[in-house]
């Protein structure tokens, strides 16, 4: 960050001046530092956060008009195409991708840390069977602060990027065991000798009974796929948490579940569930015409097509197209409810509308697509958003770490009583 050359911005309050230094960042519209009006007994009045700049950062940037994501200066697609998604973590946490042998090293390291405490596994008998496995993940995740408690010294580097390796490898034992506990089945260990999104898979549906259970490569590369997609977006409501929690010294496995409760929110995770939910509203394909025209009217939401952040495209969704077009070919699926969103995503590509309007299908149409074809219920899509989102609140997490930080402290407007006495 620096002071943008020979610009300031400039306050008339109450007969007074105050000059506001201007800084610019190497990306994004300048910002302008706001902290010298609480000398003059004012705060900023900004609710949702929308124009405000909490930190700096050099993890990820979006251009929302311009259908834009990079992670550490690399085009999503890119790294969705030509990166694996422990390749992404690495470049997410280190500022770089790695090399061949760094390659070799960081995903033994992950391997060498997916089991997690045969206690841990106790914890889950805690829950009723009916538990939404997102319930599970912000408690167990929570606890592993009471088995890795020697490790938790947020001021010690070593601490830090083992804490980092940790979450990344043992997250996806605990989502698929989330999943195996609510449908009645032993876990299934993780398989050192398999890819991180195939290792997941086998957890996720391998039984002891089936020894020579294999995960096709395609639903495999597609899984890594979505993980990558979902690693990080910069400044949002689950990552801030991460980091204001993150703020107060918090442990980082109590940071985590603080934003996987975050996540949890409709309005933020669960947009993908929120699409096969729409798609079971509609029932079929007949009705997908008179559907779009009660959009068309504002008497229904159109879920999974435009985003709140890109005003053009989602930059995500492209990729996750044509993997969604892999899956489906690969599979040979003749689902009605798949067919309906393939006709909704043909509507909204040819209706001049929701052309007009930028109304495309965003990554969350497509991977709740993809999502069901390989058979994950809808009550594990926002879980296995939370997986692969750790690394992005992991590395912001770290950043904040590694530096001067304050504690966070939003102020408000008060519009309550006035002082008052008790009279009686």
């Amino acid at each position: 960050m620096s002071a943008a050359t020979g610009k300031k911005a400039v306050l008339q309050l109450d007969g007074k001046e105050i000059e506001l230094p201007i800084y610019s960042g190497t990306l994004g519209p300048d910002v302008i530092d706001v902290k010298d009006v609480l000398a003059s007994g004012h705060f900023t009045f900004d609710p949702g956060f929308m124009a405000t700049a909490a930190c700096e950062s050099k993890i990820t940037f979006i251009d929302g008009d311009k259908g834009v994501l990079l992670h550490r200066g690399y085009p999503i697609d890119q790294l969705a195409t030509q990166a694996d998604y422990l390749e992404t973590c690495y470049l997410l946490l280190n500022g770089e991708l790695p090399n061949a042998e760094q390659k070799a090293e960081f995903d033994a390291k992950v391997r060498n840390h997916t089991m997690v405490h045969d206690q841990v596994s106790r914890f889950f008998n805690g829950f009723r069977r009916d538990a939404h496995p997102m319930a599970i993940m912000v408690g167990v995740v929570g606890a592993l602060s009471a088995f890795y408690h020697n490790g938790l010294d947020i001021e010690d580097v070593n601490h830090r990027e083992i804490t980092a390796i940790r979450l990344i490898a043992k997250i996806p034992t605990l989502a698929a065991w989330s999943y195996k506990y609510t449908v009645g089945q032993p876990f299934i260990y993780p398989r050192n000798d398999l890819g991180y999104a195939e290792n997941f898979l086998h957890m996720m549906f391998a039984t002891p009974a089936d020894r020579d259970y294999k995960v096709n490569p395609v639903l495999a590369r597609a899984m890594d796929r979505i993980f990558t997609l979902h690693a990080d977006h910069e400044q949002n409501a689950s990552t801030s948490t991460v980091r204001l929690a993150g703020s107060t010294g918090a442990n980082p496995y109590a940071c985590i579940s603080a934003g996987i409760s975050a996540l949890w929110g409709p309005a933020h995770g669960g947009a993908n569930e929120a699409v096969l939910k729409m798609l079971d509203e509609i029932g079929s394909v007949e009705n997908v015409a008179e559907f779009m025209e009660k959009v068309k009217r504002k008497e229904v939401k159109l879920m999974g097509f435009g985003h709140r952040v890109y005003k053009n495209f989602d930059p995500r969704a492209k990729v996750m197209k044509e993997t969604c077009d892999e899956v489906l070919a690969a599979l040979g699926i003749n689902d009605p409810q798949l067919q309906l969103a393939m006709e909704l995503e043909r509507i909204a590509l040819n209706d001049p509308y929701f052309v007009e309007r930028k109304l495309y299908p965003n990554v969350d149409f497509y991977s709740g697509i993809i999502l069901k074809a390989i058979g994950i219920p809808t009550g594990m899509f926002t879980v296995i958003f939370a997986l692969a989102r750790t690394v992005g609140w992991i590395s912001h997490w770290l950043e904040m770490h590694s530096g001067p930080y304050k504690i966070g402290r939003p102020r408000q407007l008060y519009t309550g009583s006035t002082q008052r006495d008790i009279k009686r």
